[in-house]
């Protein structure tokens, strides 16, 4: 059931009304690296922002339509931990070396950052062939609807979000919420634990913008809306990412916010990623 709480600013701007949301959520662990999974129901969803959203870029649109099946979904993006124990498997290689320590703010519970397209398809390659089951990177449609959990608003915990609820460029704040923390750094991905959305997922606001499989598109016309990735139709070859990062401000948090990077670029400090797999019986 949805909690709104009030949280009155000592700067006088109107309250700011925090939706948490707490259901109990369908779990899995894969215990070769200790990887949390929940299972995301299959649903209908409005995919991409409205026009009136505050900060909207005309690439979140046209809103429209998609239905997907259930999915598995990691808890938190991929840690340092989790990256390292597959980085090191060179016996499950399929294209490329992997880098046992890529990040710039060290914490085995911290997300792995500077880490491309490239590489996370690759981590993704090696896992499946550890497990036995197919994982891979999201498609955006997968990780908008697993953001926005039900709901329309630019962030799963509302109208606004604040630095006490995820980790950003708090220097500056959206909407009506207040500014806050600035931590200059990653955060440990349970850092938040306590504000999952109603699937059950952390972190998927700030920390590290997070790769997605789709080739970019500058709008969704003609996007699919069943829920797979689009993987035709671009001629720039660049990759989308999701969900803000520590460095960047509120406005680039929101579910619906959308950007673009080269699949090759692993140099930047606010890159990572979590998997997803087909729904499985326990």
């Amino acid at each position: 059931m949805d909690k709104p709480v009030t949280m009155t600013q000592a700067n006088s701007r109107p309250s700011v009304h925090i939706r948490r949301q707490r259901r109990r959520a369908q779990c899995f662990t894969e215990p070769a690296i200790a990887l949390d999974l929940v299972l995301i129901p299959g649903g209908t969803f409005t995919m991409g922002s409205p026009p009136e959203e505050l900060n909207r870029y005309k690439s979140e649109g046209p809103q429209h339509g998609v239905t997907l099946s259930p999915f598995l979904m990691g808890r938190y993006p991929i840690t340092q931990a989790q990256w390292k124990a597959i980085a090191l498997r060179k016996d499950l290689q399929v294209e490329r070396s992997l880098e046992a320590n890529p990040s710039r703010f060290e914490g085995d519970d911290h997300p792995v950052e500077r880490v491309s397209w490239d590489e996370a398809v690759e981590f993704c390659a090696r896992f499946s062939q550890l497990t036995g089951h197919t994982y891979r990177l999201p498609s955006e449609a997968e990780w908008e609807y697993a953001c926005r959990a039900g709901t329309t608003t630019p962030f799963h915990f509302g109208e606004t979000i604040t630095s006490d609820l995820a980790n950003y460029r708090g220097t500056s704040g959206y909407g009506d919420g207040p500014t806050g923390v600035y931590q200059e750094r990653t955060t440990p991905v349970n850092h938040f634990h306590s504000l999952a959305n109603a699937f059950g997922l952390c972190d998927m606001h700030g920390n590290v913008f997070e790769w997605c499989q789709d080739y970019w598109h500058g709008s969704y016309e003609n996007a699919p809306t069943d829920g797979s990735a689009w993987s035709s139709g671009s001629e720039s070859g660049l990759r989308v990412t999701r969900g803000g990062s520590w460095y960047f401000n509120p406005r680039y948090c929101r579910s619906a916010y959308r950007f673009y990077y080269n699949p090759g670029v692993h140099y930047y400090f606010a890159f990572g990623f979590r998997v997803v797999c087909e729904a499985r019986s326990r």
